[in-house]
C-alpha cells in the first residue's frame, strides 16, 4: 500500500509550525492527549481520521496516536486540505492521502486509500467513509468496531440508515452533543463563516441586507453575528418552531422567493440540496454575494447558475462572477464549498478544541465498549459531554459551585 500521498513535502516544517500554535489553544485535546500516552486505549487499533485536514484536525490525529493507534487521514473537502499540514503528518510516519483542490475522482481515490488500512474506528465529516464502506468496501466492515460523525449532514445519513435497518456498524452522533452544537455549530460557525465572506470579498456588512437561509444552530450563529455586525438580517426556514425562533429573536422572516431580491448576502445553512435554483437567481440583486455554509456545494444548483449566465470570470481570489443576460452579476465564493474553509482557516482553535474533544473521548468510548454497541446510532453518553466541559473550563482557569449533597437529593425528589 502506498503510504502517503503529499503534494508539497517540503513544507513538512511550516505545517509543524501551524500545528505547534493551535496545539497551544487547545487545552482540552492536551489534556486527553495525556490521558491516552497514559493509558494506551487504542494500542492495536487503526483510526481512520476524514475531517477537514488543516492543523487542527492534525493535531486530533497526533492524539488517537499517542494513545497507540495506528492512524490515516485524508480530506473531506478539497479546498480546506492544508499541504504543509498534510507533509507535517507524513513525516509523523502517519498514513496521509490528501492534496489541497483534488479533483472528485481523486478526493474518493484518497479516500479508498485510507480504507486501505482497514480501519476499526473512523472520525467521519459528512459520512463519506460511511457511504464508501456500505457501497464499495463492503469487505472491510467486519473489522469495523465504531464511528463517530461530525456533521449535521453525517448524521441524518447515519439515522436514515438506521432506520431503513442496513446500517453496518455503530455510529456516535458527535452533532447532536451539547458541547457541538452550542460551541461549533452556533460560535464556530457564527464566527468563522463572517471571517470567510468579509475575508474574501473586503466589503463591510454593516448596513447590508443578509438572507440566511437554515435557521438550525448555525444558521443561528450566523444570523446573530450578522445583527452584531450591523446587518438587516432575512431568515428562510422550513421548520415551523424554528422560523418561530428567528421572529421572537428580531429578525424578519419571509419565504425565499421574497427574500432573494432583497439580499445583498445570502447564505445557505441547510445541508440541503438546491436550495438556491434558477427562479431565485433570476429574482436577485446585481452585485449579490453567494455563499454556503452547509456541508456540500449542492446547497447551489451550481448546474442551473452556469447555465444561465452569459459570461464567468474570476473577480476576485475566491470569487466568481456570473454575468447574467440583463446585465446583472452574481457572485459566488469558494466555488459554492464551505465559505469558512475554502476562503478562511474554518473555526477557531478553541472551537474545535471541544469537538474534537468530544470526538476523541467518543472514540475512546468506541474502542472500550463496542463489545455492547449494535448495528446503530447512539448519542455521545452525557458523561463525555459533561467531562468536555469540565475540561473546557479548567483549561480556561475556571472553577464552578457544586450542589450540596442535600440539595441533589432535593431536585431528585418529589417532596417538597
Amino acid at each position: 500500500m502506498q503510504k502517503n500521498i503529499v503534494a508539497e513535502p517540503q513544507l513538512a516544517g511550516q505545517g509543524k509550525q501551524k500545528i505547534e500554535w493551535v496545539k497551544r489553544n487547545m487545552p482540552i485535546l492536551r489534556q486527553i492527549e495525556d490521558d491516552f500516552r497514559k493509558h494506551q486505549y487504542f494500542s492495536g487499533l487503526r483510526v481512520l481520521v476524514c475531517i477537514h485536514l488543516e492543523a487542527k484536525t492534525a493535531y486530533l490525529a497526533q492524539v488517537f496516536a499517542a494513545g497507540g493507534a495506528e492512524v490515516a487521514v485524508t480530506g473531506s473537502n478539497p479546498h480546506s486540505t492544508k499541504d504543509d499540514v498534510v507533509a507535517a503528518l507524513a513525516e509523523e510516519g502517519m498514513h496521509v492521502y490528501a492534496r489541497y483542490g483534488a479533483t472528485p475522482e481523486e478526493m474518493r481515490q484518497y479516500m479508498n486509500r485510507a480504507l486501505d488500512v482497514r480501519p476499526n474506528i473512523m472520525i467521519d465529516d459528512g459520512g463519506d467513509i460511511a457511504e464508501l464502506l456500505h457501497t464499495e468496501r463492503q469487505e472491510l466492515l467486519p473489522e469495523v468496531l465504531g464511528a463517530c460523525e461530525e456533521t449535521t449532514t453525517g448524521v441524518l445519513r447515519a439515522k436514515a440508515r438506521a432506520k431503513a435497518g442496513v446500517l453496518e456498524f455503530p455510529v456516535v452522533l458527535i452533532n447532536d452533543a451539547r458541547c457541538k452544537y452550542l460551541f461549533d455549530n452556533y460560535h464556530g460557525t457564527g464566527q468563522s463563516v463572517w471571517d470567510g465572506v468579509m475575508r474574501t470579498t473586503n466589503l463591510v456588512v454593516s448596513g447590508k441586507t443578509v438572507v440566511i437561509i437554515g435557521y438550525g444552530w448555525c444558521g443561528k450563529g450566523c444570523a446573530e453575528r450578522a445583527q452584531g455586525l450591523g446587518a438587516n438580517v432575512i431568515v428562510c426556514e422550513v421548520d415551523p418552531i424554528k422560523a418561530a425562533d428567528a421572529l421572537m429573536h428580531g429578525l424578519r422572516v419571509m419565504p425565499l422567493n421574497q427574500a432573494v431580491p432583497e439580499g445583498d448576502i445570502i447564505l445557505t445553512v441547510t445541508g440541503g440540496k438546491h436550495v438556491i435554483r434558477q427562479e431565485h437567481y433570476e429574482r436577485m440583486k446585481d452585485g449579490v454575494i453567494l455563499a454556503n455554509a452547509g456541508h456540500f456545494k449542492i446547497e447551489f444548483d451550481l448546474d442551473a447558475l452556469l447555465n444561465l449566465s452569459v459570461e464567468q470570470k474570476e473577480m476576485r481570489h475566491n470569487i466568481t462572477g456570473f454575468l447574467m443576460a440583463d446585465g446583472r452579476w452574481l457572485n459566488l465564493l469558494g466555488d459554492g464549498d464551505l465559505v469558512n474553509i475554502a476562503c478562511a482557516d474554518g473555526h477557531p482553535a478553541e472551537i474545535m478544541d471541544t469537538s474534537f474533544a468530544l470526538q476523541a473521548l467518543s472514540g475512546k468510548y468506541v474502542a472500550l465498549h463496542h463489545e455492547d454497541l449494535n448495528k446503530d446510532v447512539y448519542r455521545v453518553p452525557d458523561e463525555i459531554d459533561e467531562e468536555v466541559a469540565r475540561l473546557k473550563l479548567k483549561g480556561s482557569g475556571v472553577s464552578i459551585d457544586e450542589l450540596l449533597p442535600e440539595q441533589k437529593a432535593y431536585l431528585e425528589s418529589w417532596e417538597k
